[in-house]
């Protein structure tokens, strides 16, 4: 059988035979040889960045030799052209590129050198095989956002189609179209679904709603895969309820790969082939495992495009049962930008609110999606989506709640909307801060 997935990598200039050879010899790499391993390849990447990257060079004039004095990487550090980044010999022809979707500030033009990117997809094709995923013989059921214009996205759904994927639009979410998703489920063969968590949570409840299984439906269904959103546990067993699969978490970053992802047996394995994580603390230090800090991230075999000790935007914690070869990702515990400003002076991270709120919405399931904005250090407004208006006893105990838990004196807007605003990539970004410190 054509195995389009590999063919069109090949056709595209990415050798994913080599890619394919070189994983399995990193993942040959006994335990007791492996932070030797990892060392050599962090030095590598490095010197090869220093010697041929004028744009790294300038960023790691202070670099002593010793790696903590390597700068921390911020996207603020990416806002120029991207020919300027490029390593020598290469240029945005020869590379793969792409952009972020700029859901946690601006977008940014990113590029890897196409062995490197044969050597992710290589990656993430195993981890997905874990759960009987092939690319090139698998459907998948796509939640992700799509560009709206006509042109655009007719060559948006050719690609899917050639890579086996049917993409659901995640901008219409109402009854009606969660219907019509039900239907294609009855109609296609999929395989595996994939895509933003909030959408497909709200498929869910729809169909918790109808009082129907997924599976039930579409019989050839085995696994369901989120990302790029916070997965709570409660909607965890609802997923797992309402659709009769495995459902498994992924965390990764487009301008780098899959960070971490769900095994068989339900750990949090974090990438530790073709990446290098850290946990740093608000000095760039490392910190124990089964300590909070921002998760810092190094790209060990991209060298047309430097992403050396990157912070990606997230605070995490390793477990503490990690090891160089098998780090545990333990928990992520929210955006660094995600900090709310209280009058007291307080600064209790946005999932704070939103585990909170939503504990408080699920109750009935009324409320289908919210996100709270602070438009003050005293204002939060909560724009919800629900079945019906909330009644002044539901607003008042979720004040007295949300104010016993944080602090009093706090004022809360709620307005019900029939739909909430999405970033332009699909994304639903549940905490917004307006207030600065």
């Amino acid at each position: 059988m054509l195995k389009i997935f590999d063919l069109s990598l090949k056709l595209n200039g990415f050798p994913l035979e080599k890619a394919r050879r070189l994983l399995l010899e990193i993942l040959l790499v006994p335990e007791a040889q492996y932070e030797s391993f990892i060392e050599q390849k962090k030095k590598e990447i490095v010197a090869f960045h220093l010697e041929h990257n004028s744009f790294y060079r300038d960023l790691a004039k202070d670099f002593d030799g010793n790696w903590e004095s390597l700068p921390i990487m911020r996207k603020i550090d990416f806002q120029r052209p991207l020919v300027e980044r490029l390593s020598d010999g290469y240029t945005p022809k020869s590379v793969y590129q792409n952009k972020t979707s700029g859901s946690s500030g601006d977008p940014m033009v990113f590029a890897r050198d196409k062995m490197a990117h044969a050597l992710t997809w290589a990656n993430i094709s195993r981890r997905f095989g874990w759960y009987g995923i092939d690319f090139n013989h698998s459907w998948q059921a796509r939640f992700y956002g799509m560009t709206l214009d006509f042109i655009d996205n007719k060559k948006l759904r050719l690609k899917d189609y050639l890579s086996k994927r049917y993409r659901f639009s995640i901008f219409d979410l109402s009854d009606d179209a969660l219907e019509k998703v039900v239907d294609k489920f009855r109609s296609k063969k999929f395989s595996y679904i994939n895509g933003y968590t909030s959408p497909i949570v709200l498929l869910a409840k729809y169909l918790k709603k109808k009082n129907l299984i997924l599976k039930d439906i579409c019989p050839s269904l085995k696994v369901c895969i989120v990302t790029s959103e916070m997965l709570f546990e409660d909607d965890h067993k609802l997923l797992e309820d309402q659709f009769g699969v495995p459902v498994i978490n992924e965390y990764g970053a487009s301008e780098l790969e899959v960070i971490a992802f769900e095994n068989t047996d339900n750990e949090w394995i974090v990438n530790s082939e073709t990446v290098y994580v850290e946990i740093l603390d608000e000095n760039n230090k490392p910190v124990p495992y089964g300590q909070e800090g921002r998760i810092v991230v190094t790209s060990l075999f991209n060298k047309a495009h430097p992403f050396i000790r990157y912070e990606v935007g997230d605070f995490g914690i390793l477990d503490e049962k990690s090891t160089a070869k098998k780090p545990l990702l333990k928990k992520l515990t929210g955006r660094t930008n995600d900090f709310a400003i209280l009058p007291s002076g307080k600064k209790p991270a946005g999932m704070t609110f939103y585990s909170i709120t939503k504990k408080l919405f699920d109750d009935d399931g009324n409320v289908k999606e919210f996100v709270i904005r602070q438009t003050q250090k005293d204002i939060f407004e909560i724009n919800y989506t629900s079945e019906r208006v909330l009644t002044e006893t539901e607003m008042k105990h979720i004040e007295k709640v949300m104010g016993d838990y944080l602090e009093p004196g706090l004022q809360y807007i709620f307005n019900r909307k029939d739909v909430l605003e999405r970033s332009s990539s699909g994304k639903l970004k549940q905490f917004v801060s307006l207030v600065r410190d």
